[in-house]
């Protein structure tokens, strides 16, 4: 038996929240025309999240806009809402229209129980609309995967780092960010 699934534009995912048919408690995201139920965000999750969004903001000032858990607009089909994005800096803010791929300079995900969609669906999503640097932040083993070079749907570099180690992101190589704060 082949079981039948509806795949939803943007358009529409918008007309449901509108006429209330999607709860607007829920953490939802439309990934692929799916509509996806993500996990509840954790204080650990909020704290790696809050920390990382000031401390970029302290470091870079006005090189960029940080985006902090809002929505990104990939394609008709997929309107992730990545937990921080750095997004190249326009003096509207972005009034008019989400952020797209070709907007973000840094995209991160942080990860407790939502670690597998992030890894296998979110990740390779990411790589295929061309986000040149994703970080993928695991909390259930205090690692920070980076993966750069996006080609097709995976990237061609990917490095792992732990909690004793420092990173400084592909875009702006002069900051460091040392790991263990935020794996405490």
């Amino acid at each position: 038996m082949q079981l039948l699934t509806r795949k939803f534009t943007v358009e529409q995912y918008h007309q449901m929240a509108e006429q209330g048919i999607l709860d607007h408690q829920e953490h939802l995201e439309l990934i692929q025309g799916e509509i996806i139920t993500m996990s509840p965000i954790g204080f650990r999750h909020a704290f790696v999240t809050t920390y990382l969004s000031n401390w970029f903001i302290r470091q870079l000032g006005q090189k960029t806009i940080v985006y902090s858990q809002n929505p990104i607009q990939l394609n008709n089909k997929s309107q992730p809402q990545p937990d921080v994005a750095l997004l190249k800096p326009v003096d509207d803010f972005y009034d008019y229209r989400l952020p797209g791929a070709e907007d973000i300079l840094l995209l991160i995900e942080v990860a407790d129980s939502s670690l597998t969609c992030d890894e296998i669906i979110k990740v390779p999503l990411y790589a295929q609309h061309q986000i040149p640097e994703v970080w993928l932040i695991d909390l259930t083993q205090n690692i920070l995967q980076c993966y750069l070079e996006p080609e097709h749907n995976s990237y061609k570099s990917q490095r792992q780092f732990s909690p004793d180690q420092s990173l400084f992101p592909k875009t702006f190589p002069e900051l460091e960010l040392t790991l263990n704060r935020i794996f405490t």
